[in-house]
């Protein structure tokens, strides 16, 4: 009967190195964050031309070798007006980065988006319209993500149009801490502008340690919103208007009106991203809005001209933490105690 040689296992000659590398890289319209983030990460920024034609056509290319390294590219799709950035713009721009780190043979990609572009746009409203926030995720997923980063959503259904991992993080720990360290006189009610928020305005309102009202609220066009009632008691108490979001600002001054009809000692605002588009700025200045402070992180620039009433807090901690989580491979709901799905 034959037997079968044993023959010793091969070892390879090549040399194999595990070590992991880390690198961050900051798209035009989020630059400042991206660098914030890099200071908290205690890593230098990577480097990356980019720039627009003169036909507005965008172009990427990365200064250093980024082969293997798990490659952050912060960029919300929003406005920068003083990097000359429009969302589209930011958009593209974010495509090309993440074509040119496959390209350059990247570990894993990440898409760091604090601000997700188009997300209201999760459903059809009327006949023939597109899902908008649809697009935006088989087009990232097409040239090559490995995983998206995002804070906020304004639907949480926009992580179902994705197939990698999505990790959705919240900025409400940080507001829900600003407003509670706030020393006012009279006791704070945590206000929802919309019944669609009722959900955030009830955790909110648990963190802080008060009660919560909401508003009857009634949409008869885009970015026009007409409020209707208070559904709780604000009555000599500071109304703190908390959303995920203020545009044009109609249906956060038009809260604000009607807050302080209904007997309201003073009105605040907190929201994690601050678009401020069209007259936002003129709105919600004290003068017209009497909306005595609007507080927004750094998700993306504010455009020049902002009134005094606006103030930002950063995210870059919170962005920071949970990328080094994501690179080690730990868990990130671990940051909010597993209560970042639930506002």
């Amino acid at each position: 009967m034959s037997t079968i040689e044993e023959r010793p296992q091969a070892i390879s000659a090549i040399t194999q190195d595990y070590t992991k590398r880390l690198m961050v890289f900051g798209g035009r319209a989020s630059m400042d964050l991206a660098a914030n983030i890099s200071r908290h990460l205690d890593v230098d920024m990577g480097e990356v031309t980019l720039k627009t034609f003169s036909n507005g056509e965008v172009y990427c290319r990365y200064e250093s070798s980024i082969r293997g390294a798990d490659v952050f590219l912060v960029q919300s799709t929003a406005a920068n007006e003083q990097a000359g950035m429009t969302p589209n713009d930011a958009l593209m721009e974010l495509l090309t980065m993440i074509d040119a780190a496959q390209g350059a043979s990247a570990h894993r990609i990440i898409a760091v988006m604090p601000w997700y572009g188009y997300a209201r746009q999760d459903k059809k409203s009327a006949p023939r319209e597109p899902i908008t926030a649809r697009i935006v995720a088989k087009a990232l997923e097409s040239v090559g993500v490995d995983r998206v980063l995002t804070m906020d959503l304004h639907a949480g259904q926009v992580q179902g149009f994705f197939h990698v991992p999505l990790d959705h993080m919240t900025a409400m720990p940080m507001l829900t801490q600003y407003v509670a360290d706030l020393q006012f006189d009279e006791e704070p009610v945590i206000v929802s502008p919309d019944a669609g928020r009722v959900k955030t305005a009830r955790n909110f309102a648990r963190r802080v340690g008060c009660t919560w009202a909401v508003m009857e609220k009634e949409r008869p066009a885009q970015q026009v919103a007409e409020i209707g009632y208070v559904v709780g008691d604000v009555s000599g108490k500071t109304a703190v208007l908390v959303d995920d979001m203020i545009d044009t600002a109609g249906t956060l001054c038009a809260a604000a009106k009607t807050v302080l009809e209904e007997g309201a000692a003073r009105v605040i605002a907190v929201a994690t991203h601050g678009v401020f588009s069209g007259p936002a700025y003129e709105r919600l200045a004290f003068e017209n809005s009497q909306i005595e402070r609007i507080v927004v992180t750094d998700t993306m620039p504010l455009r020049p001209g902002a009134p005094d009433n606006i103030q930002m807090i950063s995210a870059a901690q919170t962005l920071a933490d949970s990328i080094r989580r994501i690179f080690t491979d730990d868990s990130v709901s671990e940051i909010f105690a597993g209560e970042n799905q639930l506002f």
